[in-house]
């Protein structure tokens, strides 16, 4: 019970957070009535009523934003193509069709269903009181973080739960026929005797020979050109601002640094922390006056024993304090730092001296004795000692100061004057790197600006390649600014033959030799099906999905796609350039005992099905309320896109 003592707030806070952003992070839904009233190019429409391309185009805003709070520094331009954009406008249609036919049913939700969500959804149990009931505070405040009102909220709420009984009735009453639940089992379940012979291709390596004319009829093959091109690449040089470039060419004098640990002596103070164990006699505030003044008598008659054998603490604490959590560690609470427990308690705490015993403390939760144990902490480091960091930690933060007037300052200068690097790196006392080898894309094991694909772009943009002209300055992370420029270009180029020769020797080897396995492993199953009795030679292994054995799935696929009318039968399995596998079913076995929990999934099953149920219910919802998308193409400029200053 003393551990709501504690005030963990700043992991509520972080839960609270999560589930709000996780309850309605699904889209907003608007209201029905609305969507008449926007007279701009239609894009589909759903009963008669249009989604407008700004509608379009500010789902997908809100989309991308909603990805990059969660990764602050993913690509914009990930979701600029015409499948995501397209997926957007998907979601807007079966969002409007379903608020037809929630319209159309009549479904609302009452304020009993609203508040039976509060107390019952899982997602809320952080806005819950010890008592069930819910703590408006708290979820006002989570509401509020989120640039929310409660009723905007609640609002919000009502017309996904409305929704939600638009297909209920199909996802959450279908059952699933029981001859198909069992097939779907025993295809998942179901074990399979099994004999196997392989046709390896490495077995047929000698009786290939590759000529040189097939050698040189792979390499002229347009299909294969790609295959032997030398990579475009570059040697470049570039300039990086960020706030470590700016720190070298910032000076802190010693006044300063003293200034701003006199300032900030709480940081590089270790925070005191207090050890104590207690007694505490129960007796809530809203108590009874007889059963608090009860409940301190007691109190006052274990002090006063403590008062004549202090060393008996532990003893009467583990048979007399009414603290399941500490009591039966003779009253132990751990060390503890200002704030973490009630203020009474703290108070006494905090003025006691290790060993001290206090007198009766009242609290919201009873009557407490307490005994400091131990102290630790509330020394200050001194400022020898943290000088190193006080001066990082300045200059940093004069940096951030700085640097948008440098950013400023370098985008002109690398725009400004576009044929070199030096005027801003001399200016700014940058340093011009340089590399070679660069590509169009980031190579394994890049880093920094070499790594950040907005960059290699703009460095083989045909205006940077052309005229050798600087890129302008490309933002490849929070405070850095970066502009290269290429000063040697190699275009990419066909491979002479002799160069690739013995790629194409191995390359053609390897798919004549996996010809000949599958040539052996087909002939050896058609006579096997002609003989069906006659033994593979290698030993029979029990098999199932659950329990693959030396068997891919490929394999497992096939043993248990097999036909089982007659037994034994037999599969052959391409396995391209791995050769060829015969496989022979003698015994078809019950399911699998080591598999899941069978009921389990059964009724994943039943969910699958009814999943299935409600998308045909969905299509035929589709065609009741006439959803069509009119949009010819995805929007062409793309609004999740980052825009820069062109030339």
């Amino acid at each position: 019970m003393f551990d709501f003592f504690r005030k963990h707030t700043w992991l509520l806070q972080v839960i609270l957070g999560f589930v709000v952003v996780a309850f309605v992070g699904g889209g907003v839904y608007q209201g029905y009535g609305s969507f008449m009233n926007n007279s701009e190019a239609t894009v589909a429409k759903v009963d008669g009523r249009k989604i407008t391309r700004t509608e379009w185009e500010a789902a997908q805003r809100e989309q991308v934003e909603r990805v990059r709070r969660q990764m602050p520094n993913v690509d914009p331009k990930l979701f600029d193509t015409p499948q995501l954009k397209r997926q957007v406008l998907d979601g807007l249609v079966r969002e409007r069709v379903m608020l037809a036919a929630a319209e159309k049913a009549g479904f609302s939700t009452t304020e009993e269903r609203l508040l039976r969500t509060y107390l019952t959804d899982p997602q809320f149990a952080p806005f819950r009181n010890p008592d069930g009931s819910v703590n408006k505070e708290a979820l006002q405040a989570a509401v509020s973080a989120q640039g929310m009102t409660i009723d905007g909220f609640e609002q919000r709420m009502r017309q996904e739960l409305a929704l939600r009984q638009v297909l209920f009735g199909i996802n959450g009453t279908v059952i699933a026929p029981a001859t198909s639940t069992a097939s779907a089992l025993d295809a998942m379940f179901q074990q399979r005797e099994v004999q196997l012979q392989r046709f390896n291709p490495q077995d047929y390596a000698g009786k290939v020979n590759v000529t040189a004319a097939e050698v040189e009829t792979y390499y002229k093959n347009p299909a294969h050109a790609a295959e032997f091109q030398s990579p475009e690449q570059a040697s470049i040089e570039y300039v990086v601002l960020d706030l470590d470039a700016i720190k070298k060419g910032v000076s802190v004098s010693e006044d300063e640094l003293r200034k701003y640990y006199a300032e900030n002596e709480n940081r590089y103070t270790t925070p005191e922390e207090r050890r104590a164990s207690h007694i505490l006699i129960k007796a809530d505030k809203s108590a009874a006056p007889q059963e608090r003044s009860q409940a301190k008598a007691k109190a006052e008659s274990l002090l006063a024993e403590l008062r004549k054998k202090p060393s008996a603490f532990a003893e009467l604490a583990r048979k007399n304090s009414q603290d399941p959590g500490s009591a039966g560690r003779g009253g132990d609470l751990d060390f503890f730092d200002r704030g973490a427990m009630v203020k009474p308690f703290e108070d006494a705490a905090y003025a006691l001296k290790p060993g001290e015993i206090s007198n009766v403390v009242e609290s919201d939760f009873g009557y407490h004795i307490i005994q400091l144990t131990q102290v630790r902490g509330g020394e200050k480091r001194s400022f020898e000692s943290v000088r190193a960091e006080i001066e990082d930690e300045v200059k940093k933060q004069l940096a951030q100061k700085r640097f948008a007037d440098a950013a400023v300052e370098f985008t002109n200068s690398v725009y400004e004057q576009a044929d070199s690097l030096k005027p801003a790196a001399d200016k700014l006392k940058l340093e011009v790197h340089t590399a070679k080898g660069v590509q169009r894309t980031p190579v394994a094991n890049a880093e920094g600006p070499l790594a950040a694909p907005k960059f290699l772009e703009a460095l083989f943009g045909s205006d940077t390649l052309r005229n050798k002209r600087n890129t302008e300055a490309i933002e490849t992370g929070p405070n850095q600014l970066v502009s290269g420029r290429v000063v040697q270009y190699v275009p990419a180029a066909l491979l002479p033959l002799s160069e690739v020769t013995p790629r194409i020797k191995e390359k053609l080897a390897a798919v004549q030799a996996a010809a000949l396995a599958r040539k052996d492993g087909e002939a050896r199953l058609s006579s096997l099906r002609q003989a069906p009795q006659t033994d593979l030679g290698s030993p029979a292994q029990t098999v199932s999905r659950i329990q693959a054995r030396t068997l891919a799935r490929p394999l497992i696929d096939a043993v248990l796609k097999a036909p089982t009318d007659t037994l034994p039968t037999f599969v052959g399995v391409d396995l391209g350039d791995q050769g060829y596998a015969l496989l022979k079913v003698t015994k078809i076995l019950g399911r699998d005992p080591a598999a899941a929990d069978v009921t389990q999934a059964a009724a994943q099953y039943a969910q699958a099905w009814g999943t299935a149920e409600g998308q045909a219910y969905f299509a035929a919802l589709k065609t009741r309320f006439k959803a069509a998308v009119t949009a010819p193409q995805a929007p062409p400029d793309a609004p999740a896109a980052a825009s820069g200053a062109s030339r």
